[in-house]
Order: structure tokens, then C-alpha cells, then sequence
């Protein structure tokens, strides 16, 4: 993976907001709640934006889960 979201995060972090993504993407929310700083994480990396509250993959965030 030339161009890593997570890089600047440690392993754990990093895997966490991994399965954070796939959750998101899955429509997993009502078990596993994302968590604010998750949340704010994910949108300034720019892999998820929210629409009515509700957070989303952005096409930057599915081509992370696709890598």
C-alpha cells in the first residue's frame, strides 16, 4: 500500500479504524458503534463523510477496504 491513511497511527489504532470502515460499510452501526474520535478520525482522513448523521464511506474509504 503505497499511500497508507494510517500511517501516522499505531498498529492497534490503525486496525481499529480499519474494522471501523468495514463496520460502516457492512451497516453495522447498531452493534458496533463508532465512536466520536473514530469518527472524527475517519472524516478528516476523508474516508467517510456523514449524510443526515449517519457516517458513510467515501470513495477514498471503500478503496482502502478494496487494497
Amino acid at each position: 500500500m503505497a499511500n497508507n491513511p494510517f500511517a501516522e497511527f499505531s498498529l492497534e489504532r490503525a486496525i481499529a479504524l480499519r474494522w471501523t470502515l468495514r463496520d460502516i460499510q457492512a451497516g453495522r452501526l447498531k452493534l458496533s458503534p463508532v465512536s466520536d474520535e473514530d469518527l472524527r478520525a475517519l472524516t478528516e482522513l476523508g474516508l467517510v463523510e456523514l449524510y443526515d448523521g449517519a457516517p458513510e464511506l467515501t470513495e477514498a474509504g471503500v478503496a482502502v477496504l478494496n487494497d
